[in-house]
């Protein structure tokens, strides 16, 4: 059987899409080409359905969330907050999985950080 090798892109809808981009590539320092190739680092991608009514994502219309992995979650949230971005003053730590954190970007998406362990 054939199967899928990984993630493979995540495309949002914008208003401003050049403004969403440049957004992504100044506070969270997504290294995309002109168009869009990021070669991210290796570690583990979790893929998890939710139930139809969470508040995961943030709001009922938000459909899907992506979860960026990052070095240092306190570092990571300290550079958005300087930068003006909405970040979520909570974080969440789960044994054995890491620590959570979560910013909305410019056109509403909710975002969530881990610092896995």
């Amino acid at each position: 059987m054939e199967r899928v090798l990984g993630v493979g892109g995540y495309f949002l809808r914008a208003a401003d899409p050049a403004a969403l981009a440049a957004w992504y590539r100044e506070c969270l320092g997504l290294d995309v080409d002109q168009h869009g190739l990021w070669s991210q680092e290796a570690g583990p991608t979790v893929f998890a359905t939710f139930e139809a009514d969470t508040d995961y994502f943030g709001a009922r219309t938000q459909q899907t969330m992506v979860n960026f992995r990052v070095r240092d979650l306190d570092a990571m949230l300290a550079q958005l907050r300087a930068a003006g971005a909405a970040a979520d003053t909570e974080t969440q730590d789960l044994d054995g999985v890491g620590r959570f954190g979560w910013v909305t970007d410019p056109e509403g998406n909710r975002i969530e950080l881990w610092q896995p362990s």
